[in-house]
C-alpha cells in the first residue's frame, strides 16, 4: 500500500502505523494528508480472498471505521480477492487492494482502480480441484436441480463418490458463496456464477479420439444410432454439437461427435458402418478413461442418449466461436435457472 500510495503526487504526507487505540479494530491505519485534508484509511488483513471470509471481514472492517475519525475510509487487504469478492467490497463501501494487483480506492480526490484478470496459482489450483472428474460428478448433480437441498451423506451416495470428497467440494462451494445450507441441507444460491466459472477453467474429459467416416447420412445415420444405443451392449452417448442438435438446435454440423467407452466404440463401429479416416472424417468418437459423464446423460426422445444440457454447454464452450454461440444458445433455452 505504501509504494502504491507514493505514487499518487497529491498526497502531500503518508504515514502507516499500527492502531493507536485498543478499541479500533484494524491491523494497519493510515494516515494520508491530500491538498491539505486529512484522510484516514482502516485497513483490515483478510487472509482468505474467498466471498464468505470476505463478508466476515467486511464486517469487522465497517464496525472498525466506525470507531475510527469521521473521515474514515475502510480497505480491506488480501493475497488475492477474486471478482466476487471485490463485488462485495463495493457493496459495503470499503476500498480493496491485493498482492495480484486488484485495487479500488477512493477517498478526497483521490481514485485509484485497477483490475488483473492473473489469478495466483493457489487459485488456480483450488478451482482445478473443485472441477475434477470427481468433484463435476456432485456438480453436474446439483446443477440438475439447483434449488433441491441435499444431505452430504445422499449427494456423496448419489453422485458415487466418498464423503470426505463431497465434504471438500461442498466447502469449496460455501467459500466462494455459490452454495448455501437450509434446514434440509446444501443448495446452490449461485448456479450461475458457478457454472462461469466452470466454463472459465474448463478441461475436456480425458480419453482417446477416434476419427471416422461414415456412408450413412440423413435418416438412415439417425436410425443407425438409435439402433445402436438400444442395443445397450456398451456406453454411449452424443455430444456436442451432435446433442445440442436434440437438446437446442442452433449450429448444423456434418460432424457426429460421440462419448463411449470401448464397448460402446465397438457398437458404433458397426452400426454406423465406421471406417478410420485421417482425412474427410464425418463421426468423432472420444473414448473416455472417466465413467462421470456417463452418470449425467439425458433421453430427449426415446432411444437417444445425450451428454446433459451442463455438458453439452461446456464442451460447445471450448469448440471455437461456432460452439460459443451453439453454447450461448443452449444456456438461453436449457439452463436459465432464474425464470
Amino acid at each position: 500500500m505504501h509504494a502504491l500510495l507514493r505514487q499518487v503526487p497529491v498526497i502531500e504526507r503518508l504515514e502507516l502505523a499500527s492502531p493507536r487505540s485498543k478499541d479500533v479494530e484494524a491491523d494497519v491505519v493510515a494516515d494520508i494528508c491530500v491538498d491539505g485534508r486529512r484522510h484516514t484509511l482502516i485497513c483490515r488483513v483478510c487472509t482468505s480472498g474467498q466471498p464468505r471470509h470476505v463478508r466476515v471481514a467486511l464486517l469487522e472492517l465497517r464496525l472498525a471505521a466506525l470507531q475510527g475519525p469521521d473521515d474514515a475510509t475502510p480497505v480491506l487487504i488480501a493475497p488475492y480477492l477474486s471478482a466476487g469478492a471485490r463485488t462485495l467490497c463495493r457493496e459495503h463501501n470499503s476500498g480493496y487492494l491485493d498482492l495480484e494487483g486488484n485495487v479500488y480506492l477512493v477517498f478526497g480526490s483521490v481514485f485509484i482502480e485497477r483490475t488483473v484478470t492473473s489469478k495466483p496459482v493457489a487459485e488456480r489450483r483450488d478451482l482445478r480441484s473443485l472441477f475434477k472428474p470427481k468433484s463435476a460428478q456432485m456438480l453436474r448433480l446439483m446443477l440438475r436441480e439447483p434449488g433441491r437441498a441435499w444431505r452430504l451423506t445422499a449427494l456423496a451416495e448419489a453422485a458415487g463418490i466418498s464423503l470426505g470428497h463431497a465434504s471438500n467440494v461442498r466447502a469449496g462451494l460455501l467459500d466462494r458463496e455459490w452454495a448455501k445450507v437450509s434446514r434440509d441441507g446444501l443448495f446452490l444460491s449461485d448456479p450461475d456464477a458457478l457454472l462461469d466459472a466452470w466454463r472459465d477453467a474448463y478441461e475436456p474429459p480425458a480419453g482417446k479420439r477416434h476419427g471416422f467416416y461414415t456412408p450413412l447420412h440423413g435418416s438412415a445415420l439417425k436410425q443407425a444410432v438409435r439402433d445402436a444405443m438400444r442395443a445397450r451392449t456398451g456406453l454411449m452417448m452424443l455430444a456436442s454439437f451432435s446433442a445440442a442438435q436434440w437438446l437446442s438446435p442452433y449450429a448444423r454440423t456434418a460432424t457426429q461427435y460421440f462419448y463411449a467407452d470401448e464397448a460402446g466404440l465397438e457398437q458404433l463401429r458397426s452400426a454406423l458402418k465406421l471406417s478410420p479416416a485421417s482425412k474427410g472424417e464425418n463421426a468423432v468418437v472420444m473414448t473416455l478413461r472417466e465413467q462421470g459423464p456417463f452418470r449425467d446423460t439425458v433421453e430427449p426422445v426415446p432411444g437417444v442418449i445425450c451428454t446433459s444440457p451442463v455438458q453439452t454447454y461446456l464442451d460447445l464452450a471450448i469448440a471455437g466461436e461456432r460452439g460459443r454461440e451453439a453454447a450461448d444458445h443452449l444456456r438461453q433455452h436449457q439452463l436459465n435457472w432464474q425464470t
